[in-house]
């Protein structure tokens, strides 16, 4: 377990592999645990990074208490900087994606490659569960009964994944959430329109995305292509919104190959794909990413990558 400490607050991230970095944010009442397995994966390529946006998973409630969308590019900006990463391609689900998107516009000397996995491109896609708990009032309630919460999405968790340990990763993250950033940064997400701003994007640009997702609307693919021609689209039709846990095996396969496209190279101007994109080789396999123990967060203390702990 490593953090970092910023001048809004402690930040919680986990780091796996050896090579060119890769940064994975997580999305709304998520975590970093999220991508255990992609960083198994990607960890044999790529040295990783899968961190907690302030309120959610371990790390603290940002000081201000405002937990709007560029609060987050604000924090893998700092996040970069003070690990010293120069630039990386950014990998982000839900909220995460969109935040990668705007880093991209904002920050394009950080950011080498962005892929968003079932992401808002404008906020009036969420759900209307979603942008209910945008309302404070509505989301103060949501919160202070997330029994009566945790009791829906695990009679409806069918719908949201096929995984079966899904309802204990949400479990798992949504206690962890705090109160403000709960209708916060879910308030702000509803808010968001980025359709204006996608022509500023230069670097490859990948959406995956789930006709079977009721938390973000599928056909986001669509603007993000008008908005980003270049971008390479990878329509999953057997998952939902988390793909990762769907669609495991092609989910991976699809990213590494990606990454490992050379920039220099254009990406596919093509429709929408179902195709598999095939890797590499892998090289040697690593041990693989345990859950987190709680406790106390601590600064990394060595330049080895390490597997979470």
């Amino acid at each position: 377990m490593s953090s970092i400490t910023t001048d809004q607050g402690i930040v919680h991230y986990e780091v796996y592999g050896r090579g060119r970095p890769v940064i994975l944010l997580h999305g709304y009442l998520g975590s970093w645990g999220l991508w255990q397995d992609t960083m198994n994966y990607l960890g044999r390529y790529y040295r990783t990074y899968a961190l907690d946006f302030w309120g959610f998973g371990e790390s603290d409630a940002k000081r201000g208490n405002t937990f709007v969308v560029q609060d987050f590019v604000g924090m893998v900006d700092q996040f970069m900087e003070q690990l010293g990463i120069v630039g990386a391609p950014l990998v982000g689900h839900s909220m995460g994606g969109t935040v990668s998107l705007a880093m991209a516009m904002q920050h394009p000397e950080r950011v080498h490659k962005v892929v968003v996995i079932g992401s808002p491109i404008v906020g009036s896609s969420l759900s209307f569960l979603l942008q209910l708990f945008g309302i404070r009032p509505v989301g103060f309630v949501v919160y202070t009964n997330l029994w009566a919460f945790k009791l829906s999405y695990h009679l409806l968790a069918p719908f949201y994944s096929r995984d079966k340990t899904w309802t204990t990763m949400m479990d798992r993250d949504v206690s962890r959430t705090k109160l403000e950033a709960f209708f916060l940064s879910i308030g702000s997400l509803r808010q968001t329109d980025l359709r204006s701003s996608l022509n500023k994007i230069q670097v490859p640009v990948m959406g995956m995305y789930g006709p079977k997702d009721i938390v973000v609307h599928p056909a986001q693919w669509k603007p993000l292509k008008q908005g980003v021609p270049h971008a390479r689209i990878e329509i999953f039709p057997e998952a939902g919104h988390f793909i990762m846990l769907d669609a495991p095996q092609r989910f991976k396969e699809t990213l590494h190959d990606f990454l490992g496209t050379p920039i220099s190279s254009p990406s596919p101007a093509g429709g929408a794909s179902t195709g598999d994109q095939l890797p590499s080789a892998p090289a040697s396999p690593a041990a693989p990413v345990q859950p987190p123990n709680s406790g106390p967060l601590s600064p990394s203390s060595s330049n080895q990558p390490q597997p979470p702990r």
